[in-house]
């Protein structure tokens, strides 16, 4: 019978003939390694996704809508390229959301923001 050596430091395995590891701190480093690139650009997007939404909800406060200069919300950190969906509307518009918080590019360098009531009932 063959010996069978564990997927992260190489030494050989005892017990069950399917083991991949010798123990659960190398099947933990091996996983931890494995997936941390991946998880690491989730976490910079989700990173990005959020702060995105809490400067539009900072921006929008109480009311239902405000217009915002669009240098004053990128001076902020708000990242336009990061959004979860897109609304286009049946006037043609098109409006990207942070989550619930929304933005829509309007004339001389302003933004709309807007809450979309639909997006809180669906979590609710």
């Amino acid at each position: 019978m063959e010996e069978k050596t564990c997927s992260e430091c190489h030494r050989i395995i005892k017990g069950r003939s399917d083991k991949k590891f010798c123990d659960d701190n190398c099947r933990n480093v091996f996983n931890n390694r494995k997936n941390s690139n991946d998880e690491d650009v989730l976490r910079k997007i989700n990173r990005k996704l959020k702060r995105n939404r809490r400067i539009l909800e900072t921006f929008l406060g109480e009311e239902k809508m405000v217009k915002v200069n669009k240098v004053k919300l990128l001076s902020e950190g708000f990242s336009i390229d990061y959004h979860t969906h897109i609304l286009n509307t049946n006037k043609g518009q098109t409006y990207y959301f942070s989550y619930e918080y929304g933005f829509l590019e309007i004339e001389n360098g302003m933004m709309l923001i807007v809450k979309n009531s639909k997006e809180k009932q669906k979590t609710a």
